[in-house]
């Protein structure tokens, strides 16, 4: 293969993808605000109705996860990727979920390395410990814990992935009529 084509195909490929994560971008983005007051009103909403959850975590297990993920935004994850991949596949994947205002992940992966959840437990102290876990961040005001999969995150990002997070697992919860 010459370099002339080896370069137009490399150019053609970048257009290819540009413009399907363009087209990725553009669909189905959220209007909820990526705060944590927007997240705290929705969970107080949420935990105020009757709830069903319809994929393999139960209601008990996802704000438990929830809480866990903002807690260790400020004491440290237990398990990290490489820095290879922090510094590149996962700070595009955080860029990417920032520009679209979602992110979409395994809804029933924990997070590395963090305690197992039980698979039933008190749904009312799950809901006070995410509850917790989002004031206790909102008010924070020490250093930061690198992201295990995102890298170094500013509070504001922080904020905008934990509110993401949380709406991301709420695609799994059913409101009951």
């Amino acid at each position: 293969m010459n370099r002339r084509n080896f370069l137009s195909g490399i150019l053609a490929s970048g257009v290819v993808i540009g413009t399907g994560g363009l087209v990725w971008l553009g669909n189905g983005s959220n209007n909820r605000a990526l705060t944590i007051e927007a997240s705290l009103e929705t969970l107080d909403r949420l935990m105020n109705t009757e709830i069903n959850a319809l994929g393999d975590w139960d209601i008990y297990q996802i704000l438990v996860h929830a809480a866990q993920s903002i807690e260790f935004s400020m004491i440290g994850f237990p398990e990290h990727k490489s820095a290879l991949f922090k510094s590149s596949a996962g700070k595009l994947a955080f860029a990417a979920f920032s520009a679209k205002g979602e992110m979409t992940h395994g809804l029933s992966d924990a997070i590395p390395g963090a305690p197992a959840i039980e698979a039933e437990g008190d749904i009312n102290y799950a809901y006070q410990r995410l509850k917790q876990s989002m004031i206790t961040f909102a008010n924070y005001k020490g250093p930061l814990a690198e992201h295990f999969a995102y890298g170094a995150l500013e509070k504001w990002q922080y904020e905008q992935a934990h509110a993401m997070h949380f709406y991301n697992h709420l695609l799994e919860v059913e409101l009951e009529s």
